[in-house]
């Protein structure tokens, strides 16, 4: 059973609120019955303002405080080339969505509260963020962009692609998904690491094909993201309008300017060119991993591109996000890599909190610990804003002001004041 949101104040907590850039101790949130946040100050002025109606008090004992995260690439049935793939292509529908069910909770229980999916199948993504706002099963709230576009025979035509040839062929796509309730478009324009037949360099969108996907999706108003990997095929894209470049394994200085320049993001899921542990456990073949693991070296060199030119980045991992990788998961592997790469520690949280939100279009909504906005919280036993590790403390989870985790047990009643 899905747990209901309550009015609820949680004090003597050390605050991170996504806008200023330390923990404040000593405050408290009002969260209400609606699941948003009502009032937020130090943790008597707090409690006062909330007295009316008796609230339950969580006292978290001077513990850290924060926005949820968001996970800006995910894939809940993510099927790589092995046996993930071939579990997925068995699978029934409603056992494909039980399969990403499945991920969806695992993935809020691992502090993600928000996801932006960039590439499902048979469109059971609808389905599952559906049942998710009708609370009957745990997840993190989604975004998603429905099938990935890719042209036939194009990076994932195999998983959760769906081919189109030409102009007009992808502007039906686009228009498919938009018909489904995408709320962007995701695009292949280059090869990557999973597909057997092409390599990370690979063009596969002519302009005429990337201008059809991108006039459609901006006249609908949804912003689109691309697959993409060499610098010139981004380069391209970006003159046409992209909004936002996954991976991009082989960004250069010239490109990452012009990127900041005209305000296109950068998802870099830095994990998955260095994840060899998870591969092997998934069991993908040796050409993948190979492929994926050679490319680490010049993919750094990207995210240290766009670090040091400006370029407004995000959190994605690809990975699932809550995938175990070196005793955490791939999410938080995905903010410390970025940290070693020469992101500040407060940029990190904010690439994972309120910049994704902004993205989004949802920054008034969420984002940041502010009134007003939804109460998706995360509760850890450090602080991130001196080490972005901290995230490995991670014990206590809400979304819409529900309890989703509580390893320490302390929000179980304990009468009302």
């Amino acid at each position: 059973m899905i747990p209901a949101a309550t009015e609820r104040v949680l004090v003597n907590c050390a605050l991170y609120d996504g806008v200023g850039s330390t923990s404040v101790p000593d405050r408290g949130v009002w969260i209400g019955a609606d699941g948003t946040i009502r009032a937020v100050g130090g943790s008597d002025d707090v409690l006062t303002e909330a007295r009316s109606v008796r609230p339950q008090i969580v006292d978290l004992g001077g513990r850290y405080l924060l926005p949820g995260l968001v996970n800006m690439h995910v894939h809940l049935g993510l099927g790589l080339p092995g046996g993930m793939a071939e579990a997925v292509h068995r699978a029934n529908l409603a056992e494909l969505v039980l399969l990403m069910a499945d991920s969806a909770r695992r993935t809020l229980h691992s502090g993600i509260t928000t996801v932006r999916l960039v590439g499902e199948t048979r469109y059971a993504d609808f389905a599952l963020r559906k049942a998710i706002e009708a609370g009957a099963v745990d997840g993190p709230r989604i975004f998603t962009a429905g099938h990935a576009l890719c042209c036939t025979g194009g990076h994932g035509w195999d998983a959760d692609g769906l081919e189109a040839d030409g102009a007009d062929g992808f502007r039906r796509a686009v228009r498919e998904q938009l018909r489904a309730g995408a709320d962007l478009i995701k695009v292949c324009v280059s090869g990557g690491i999973a597909g057997e037949h092409e390599q990370i360099d690979t063009p596969q969108l002519t302009d005429d094909e990337m201008a059809a996907v991108l006039g459609i999706a901006h006249d609908w108003g949804r912003k689109v993201t691309a697959h993409a990997g060499p610098a010139d095929t981004i380069e391209r894209a970006v003159e046409l309008g992209l909004d936002c470049v996954e991976h991009g394994y082989e960004l250069t200085d010239e490109l990452t300017r012009t990127m900041a320049a005209r305000g296109v993001w950068y998802v870099p899921t830095i994990t998955v060119s260095r994840c060899e542990q998870f591969f092997v456990d998934s069991g993908v073949p040796s050409w993948m991993m190979d492929r994926a693991l050679s490319a680490g070296p010049r993919h750094w060199d990207s995210l240290q591109y766009a670090l040091r030119n400006e370029v407004p980045i995000a959190l994605g991992s690809d990975m699932p996000p809550h995938a175990p990788y070196d005793e955490t998961t791939a999410t938080v592997r995905e903010l410390e890599f970025m940290v070693e790469a020469g992101m500040d520690t407060l940029d990190a949280l904010r690439a994972a909190t309120i910049r994704p939100a902004e993205w989004l279009g949802v920054a008034d909504r969420q984002g940041t610990v502010e009134v007003g906005k939804r109460a998706d919280l995360i509760a850890l036993t450090a602080d991130p804003t001196r080490d972005i590790a901290a995230l490995r403390t991670l014990h206590l989870v809400l979304k819409d002001g529900a309890v989703f985790r509580d390893d320490l047990g302390l929000t179980a009643p304990r009468g009302v004041r």
